[in-house]
């Protein structure tokens, strides 16, 4: 960081703010526009002790979109520091124990971070919003969106113990619009939409009574019921409704499988479910579009005593004997049907980390899609089949493993392969989209974030 003399305030300024009690570690992130034609504007994110002024944290856009951090100390200095990057939009300012992460990113471009740097500011302190320019005009003002206040897991949580909340998001692809249109303290995942284009369904992930039940979600009444799966209470987050809708399929952890995960069908108003999977463990991922296939990913043993290696298998409905369609080193999952039929879209480690990859149904001519620096899962075709959303995990978690609570992507790409841009800035990962999430019409997608 640089250091400067500066004033926080100048006369000259309007300077409006609205200000929360915060306490602990915390997330936020916002969608800034900056005034056109209004030099000096700037806004974003401030931290103040609750008794004064300063010292003080100001994460802000300001000069068309550049991104800059100043610390105010209580002498009156000011540390200041820039991020390299130009044209940002989203701005994220996050706090973890005794340290600081600023972030911006282009809108459909990942973020720029800086190094966790430490900071005196106690365990409760107030953030919140500012806009300050040198116009009077309200017309002048900054526009806010996308504002997200995150509480993520205390530390040491146990994974698939501990849960934290979450929120139920619709996406307009066009516009990259967001809106939350649910939010429970309860933990649920993966929604994906029946044909009537106003209902989702998920599963309840835990805890409580309720962990492993699936629920019909009305987008219009925001009201939430449950769905019967008869003895299917133990369900994952691999449910998957076939393509007219009429057909449910669930992964549910079975007493008799010692607690695996088997596939099993019924009709998609509820019922008793049919099994169809004589192996475990099997996750289910997707139909065939005539409703002649099921596409799963099922952990095998190549021999005696040697451990599971997960692989992407087909098999009829009906049940059967199933096909394995993929036999390469690493992991290999998420598979889902083009709607057309002919290819089946998956991801896969065999090249390093996680990337995209597709092949034809009966699993021949395999061919990978991405080659980034992110670890990318569950590729989800628009029913078009001119578009995949996928999500990206960084770096900060192996290649095979997608677990809850991270900074991740979701990304858009065309569906033969070809660049990827960010549609949306998230906190989820293990449950954001495991399944297919585009709206029947194809204008929206539907996925899980998560905070406390």
């Amino acid at each position: 960081m640089q250091a400067t003399t500066t004033t926080l305030l100048d006369a000259s300024e309007h300077f409006n703010r609205s200000w929360a009690d915060l306490s602990g570690d915390f997330i936020l992130r916002a969608r800034i526009c900056l005034p056109t034609a209004t030099p000096g504007a700037r806004a974003g994110w401030l931290l103040r002790r609750s008794e004064g002024e300063r010292p003080c944290v100001e994460a802000c856009l300001h000069d068309e979109g550049q991104a800059l951090l100043l610390v105010h100390s209580r002498e009156g200095g000011t540390l200041s520091l820039r991020l390299p990057v130009h044209g940002a939009e989203i701005l994220q300012l996050e706090r973890r124990g005794e340290s600081l992460v600023f972030s911006a990113a282009v809108p459909g471009e990942p973020f720029v971070h800086s190094d966790p740097f430490g900071f005196e500011f106690p365990a409760l302190l107030q953030g919140g919003l500012f806009d300050c320019h040198q116009n009077s005009d309200t017309k002048a003002a900054s526009r806010f969106s996308e504002l997200r206040a995150i509480k993520p897991p205390r530390a040491g949580y146990v994974p698939y113990t501990d849960y934290i909340g979450s929120r139920l998001e619709l996406l307009t692809v066009s516009s990259g619009e967001l809106e939350i249109v649910h939010s429970s303290h309860e933990a649920f995942e993966a929604p994906n939409w029946r044909p009537d284009g106003r209902t989702l369904i998920f599963n309840v992930s835990g805890p409580g009574a309720a962990r492993g039940l699936l629920r019909n979600f009305d987008v219009v009444t925001r009201e939430v019921t449950p769905l019967d799966t008869g003895f299917g209470v133990r369900n994952n987050n691999d449910h998957v409704l076939s393509f007219d809708g009429s057909q449910l399929a669930i992964s549910h952890h079975t007493e008799e499988d010692e607690g695996r995960s088997v596939i099993y069908t019924l009709p998609s108003s509820g019922g008793t479910p049919r099994r169809v999977t004589p192996q475990s463990p099997s996750y289910l991922h997707g139909w065939s579009p005539d409703a002649r296939w099921l596409v799963y990913t099922g952990g095998r043993r190549p021999g005696p005593g040697a451990p599971e290696k997960y692989d992407i298998y087909r098999i009829p409905v009906e049940g059967g004997a199933e096909q394995r369609l993929t036999d390469s080193p690493g992991l290999s999952d998420g598979p889902e049907f083009s709607p057309d039929g002919r290819h089946i879209y998956y991801n896969s480690t065999r090249s390093g980390l996680m990337q995209l990859w597709r092949m034809r149904a009966d699993g021949s001519e395999q061919e990978q899609l991405t080659n980034d620096a992110f670890n990318n899962w569950f590729p989800h075709l628009s029913p078009d089949g001119k578009w995949i959303v996928f999500l990206s995990y960084g770096q900060d978690v192996l290649p095979w493993e997608h677990p809850y609570y991270k900074h991740v992507y979701l990304r858009l790409m065309p569906a033969s392969g070809g660049p990827a841009r960010v549609l949306a800035y998230i906190y989820g990962g293990q449950g954001t989209m495991n399944v297919p999430c585009w709206s029947p019409d194809g204008t929206r997608l539907a996925f899980v974030s998560n905070s406390g």
